[in-house]
C-alpha cells in the first residue's frame, strides 16, 4: 500500500505544536476502484476503435462501420451500457454543432459532435463538475485525408479507451460532486469539439474545477533515442494564466506567484494523488502548457478560466503519430496498437481514476482564504472559512519553499486560522479542505488581508 509521508503540526488557535510525522493513507473505495481498472478492457476499447478503418471528423457520418459517424455511436453506446449500472445517474448523448468550412482544415459543413456520459453528483447543493476528456478523431500524415485507413490507436485511442474505462468503474458509485466523461472530435482539425464544450460552459455558467485531458498516453517508447519507460507519465501545465492575464499580472508579481496559477495547483494535485494510489508510476510535472509549440484539448478551457491540464507519455514515438501506415527503411510507420503497452496505459487510466474520485469524493474548496500582513513579522498568520459543500473533518496547509516545485509539507488543523513559525518571505501556502475519508480538496493560494 502506498503511504504519503508527510510533516503534521497540530495548530489550535494560535498555538502550535510539532508532532513529528504522520501518514496519508489510501481511501479504500478509491483504491478498489483503481483495481478494477483493466488493461483487457482498454485494450479491447482500442481494438474496436482502430476497427472503424478511420475516425477523421472530415470522414462519413453515414456508415455504420466505418469513420467518425459510426465510431462516436459505438462509443455512446458504450456510455449507455454503463448507464444501467449506475442506478440512474449517469446519462449519456452526442453533442452536436454545426460547423462551416474555415479555409484551414474543414472545406465543407460537418456535424460536430462531442460524446459526453455525465455521472450526476449526489448532493444537491454541490454543483462542482469535474471532466476527463480524450479526443475521438486521428489522422494520416494529411490531416485533409478523410478516406485512407489511419487506426488511430494511441493518437488518441488511448485517450478515449481512458475516459470510457473511467466512467465504466465510477459509474457503479456515487460522489457528491458531478464528473464528466468526454470523447470530443475535432481535435486534430484544430481543437474544435474542445472549443464548442468549453465555450458552451463559459457561457452557461458551469462550475469545473478540473479538467484532465488525456492525448496520447498509451505507449512506452520514444523514436530516435530509443527509450524505453513505462514508470513515468508527463502532466503538462500552464504557468501566467492565459485567462485574463492583463487583469490578473500585477497581482501575480506582487506575490511572486507565477508558478501559482489553477492548473499549476491542478498539476501538483494530480501528482500527489496520482502517486499515492498507483504503484510503480511517478507524474512528471513539464511547466508549459503543452509540448513545444503544439497544442490540445484542454487548451480551450484554461483560455476561458478553468484549471485543466494535460496528460501525455513520457516518451511519444514520431513513428506513429500522423503517419500512414507503411514500412520504409525497414521502419514500420502508423499508429498501430502493437506499439502500446496496455500495461502502461492501465496505469496511467488508474492515475486519472484516482484523481478523479478523490476531488469528487472531497468537500469543496475552503472560502475567502487570507494571510495577514498588517504587520511585518517572521510568523504567518492565515485565516478561512469553511466550505460551500460538504462535510469538512479539517483542513490542510500546505508550505513549501519558493523553489520547490511541489508542496513540502501538510499542516492538518480543525480551526479556521493558524500562526506558523515561517516567514511568509521565504515559503509559498495553500489551504485545502479534507473529510473523514481523506479526501482533499483542490489548494487554495491565500490572498492579502489588511
Amino acid at each position: 500500500m502506498r503511504k504519503l509521508l508527510v510533516f503534521v503540526i497540530a495548530v489550535h488557535g494560535f498555538a502550535v505544536t510539532a508532532l513529528g510525522q504522520t501518514v496519508v493513507q489510501r481511501d479504500p473505495e478509491i483504491e478498489n476502484m483503481v483495481k478494477e481498472v483493466s488493461a483487457d478492457s482498454l485494450q479491447s476499447y482500442i481494438k474496436t476503435l482502430v476497427a472503424f478503418g478511420t475516425r477523421n471528423t472530415l470522414s462519413t457520418q453515414k456508415d455504420s462501420k466505418r469513420g467518425i459517424g459510426a465510431a462516436r455511436n459505438w462509443v455512446l453506446s458504450r456510455f449507455s451500457q454503463f448507464a444501467k449500472t449506475s442506478n440512474g445517474r449517469l446519462t449519456a448523448l452526442i453533442d452536436t454543432t454545426t460547423y462551416g468550412p474555415d479555409g484551414k482544415r474543414v472545406d465543407s459543413a460537418i456535424n460536430l459532435g462531442n460524446v459526453v456520459a455525465t455521472l450526476k453528483g449526489t448532493d444537491p447543493a454541490d454543483n462542482r463538475i469535474f471532466i476527463i476528456s480524450g479526443h475521438l478523431d486521428n489522422m494520416r500524415t494529411s490531416v485533409m485525408d478523410r478516406t485512407g485507413d489511419a487506426p488511430g490507436a494511441n493518437d488518441d485511442g488511448s485517450g478515449t479507451a481512458a475516459v470510457l474505462e473511467c466512467a465504466r468503474v465510477m459509474s457503479r458509485h456515487s460522489f457528491p460532486a458531478t464528473v464528466i466523461f468526454v470523447a470530443v472530435s475535432g481535435e486534430e482539425q484544430g481543437l474544435l469539439g474542445a472549443n464548442f464544450m468549453a465555450n458552451k460552459a463559459k457561457k452557461e455558467a458551469w462550475n469545473i474545477e478540473a479538467v484532465l485531458n488525456n492525448d496520447i498516453m498509451g505507449s512506452n517508447n520514444s523514436s530516435q533515442t530509443n527509450i524505453i519507460d513505462n514508470t513515468r507519465i508527463r502532466v503538462f501545465s500552464e504557468g501566467l494564466p492565459a485567462f485574463e492575464l492583463d487583469k490578473a499580472g500585477k497581482a501575480i508579481r506582487q506575490l511572486g506567484l507565477e508558478n501559482d496559477g489553477k492548473a499549476r495547483q491542478l498539476a501538483r494535485y494530480v501528482k500527489e494523488v496520482g502517486e499515492r494510489y498507483v504503484d510503480n508510476l511517478q507524474v512528471v510535472m513539464i511547466y508549459r502548457n503543452d509540448r513545444f509549440l503544439r497544442g490540445g484539448d484542454h487548451t480551450p478551457y484554461v483560455e476561458n478560466g478553468y484549471a485543466a491540464v494535460r496528460i501525455t507519455e513520457m516518451n511519444e514515438n514520431y513513428y506513429h503519430q500522423h503517419q500512414n501506415v507503411r514500412m520504409e527503411n525497414g521502419i514500420q510507420y502508423g499508429d498501430l496498437p502493437q506499439f502500446m503497452d496496455f500495461e502502461y496505459l492501465r496505469k496511467n487510466t488508474a492515475m486519472n481514476l484516482s484523481n478523479l474520485a478523490n476531488l469528487a469524493k472531497a468537500p469543496s474548496m475552503p472560502q475567502d482564504v487570507k494571510v495577514d500582513v498588517k504587520n511585518l513579522t517572521n510568523y504567518t498568520v492565515l485565516s478561512w472559512q469553511a466550505p460551500k459543500t460538504g462535510k469538512a473533518k479539517g483542513y490542510y496547509i500546505l508550505m513549501r519553499e519558493t523553489t520547490s516545485p511541489v508542496w513540502q509539507k501538510k499542516i492538518f488543523t480543525t480551526e479556521t486560522q493558524a500562526q506558523l513559525p515561517y516567514s511568509k518571505d521565504n515559503y509559498f501556502f495553500a489551504v485545502q479542505t479534507v473529510n473523514e475519508t481523506g479526501n482533499e480538496s483542490l489548494p487554495v493560494v491565500p490572498a492579502p488581508s489588511r
